[in-house]
């Protein structure tokens, strides 16, 4: 079974949106389990200090190594294989072949990050990946961390209704998506094409493929040169 393991100073984030829908309806039959652990039980002192001033100067604080450390030492078993990812927008972006990949493994440890981020050298002494959903900053890597969760979720076996819904879709085979339309026929004047309505399953497959290349070159052609 899909387990995660999140690592985080909210902890009341979660389930949060992984509770409802298609992954809420998963995590209810148990086909994924999810706990999450609160840095904060291993802070310093009375007032469980997860934090400090980053060595060098500059603004804002860093969560401390030792902190984070103790944290993930209690919380996870020395054999545990499931991949350590942190969410950081430095980190590799998160694209579909490792989202699949991650989906047919055992699950996954994440860490979400707050402040100015966490000390270098418990990121290096305790083997995390760093993972980045997008090329903008957010207050922390609770929203990234339920967005890799989703992605992964949605593609464990039984989660959703077809086995294709999962294939057929953007950045498989590096495409976008083609357009999608449903009933009615018309509306507004716009009127579904025709070939969609044809019964050909040939020519279907092989409109969808141009619209999915047209669509894709237009809006990204990097999937194309890859």
């Amino acid at each position: 079974m899909f387990r995660a393991t999140v690592f985080t100073l909210m902890p009341d984030m979660f389930p949060g949106p992984l509770g409802v829908s298609l992954s809420g309806d998963a995590l209810a039959r148990g086909l994924w389990a999810m706990e999450t652990r609160s840095i904060r039980e291993h802070g310093i002192g009375r007032h469980r200090t997860v934090d400090d001033t980053p060595a060098g100067g500059g603004p804002g604080m860093v969560i401390r190594a030792d902190v984070l450390a103790a944290s993930l030492d209690a919380g996870l078993p020395p054999d545990d294989p499931r991949p350590r990812l942190l969410m950081s927008p430095r980190g590799q972006p998160l694209r579909q072949p490792r989202v699949r990949e991650l989906a047919a493994g055992p699950g996954v440890v994440i860490v979400c990050g707050r402040f100015e981020g966490i000390d270098q050298r418990v990121i290096d002494g305790r083997g995390l990946e760093e993972v980045s959903i997008g090329d903008y900053v957010l207050s922390g890597g609770e929203l990234g961390a339920m967005v890799l969760l989703d992605a992964c979720v949605r593609l464990i076996p039984g989660v959703m209704g077809k086995l294709e819904s999962g294939s057929d879709e953007s950045f498989e085979n590096n495409l976008l998506e083609y357009p999608q339309y449903t009933r009615p026929r018309e509306w507004e004047g716009r009127a579904i094409p025709d070939v969609l309505l044809s019964g050909d399953h040939a020519k279907v497959a092989r409109w969808r493929r141009e619209a999915a290349e047209r669509i894709t070159r237009a809006r990204r052609p990097d999937l194309l040169a890859e």
